[in-house]
């Protein structure tokens, strides 16, 4: 049978949160592994829109670009402006 007591149960209670350990430390370490993971999802974001792309400096230089595609042999292309550094970069898919 248990005591009801006060001191007792909070005795109970202590040797049952020590067995938890500490929640703020495992709220804190979610908190840094989902910034973390944000952080690589934008990176890799970041890689495939802009940084593995070729640049150019201005629409008039990218349209060039387009042109002497078209005359190797692919069209479609389309050219737009990059929202990560500002530049522009070639894709073959439409722009809605």
């Amino acid at each position: 049978m248990t005591s009801h007591k006060r001191s007792a149960l909070r005795k109970q209670r202590d040797a049952f949160e020590s067995t938890l350990g500490n929640m703020d430390d495992v709220f804190s370490q979610e908190e840094r592994r989902h910034k973390r993971a944000q952080g690589e999802r934008e990176a890799a974001l970041r890689h495939k829109a802009c940084s593995s792309k070729n640049r150019y400096p201005n629409k008039h230089e990218a349209l060039e670009a387009i042109a002497a595609c078209a005359a190797h042999g692919k069209s479609g292309l389309q050219c737009y402006r990059c929202s990560y550094c500002g530049g522009w970069h070639l894709t073959s898919h439409p722009r809605p």
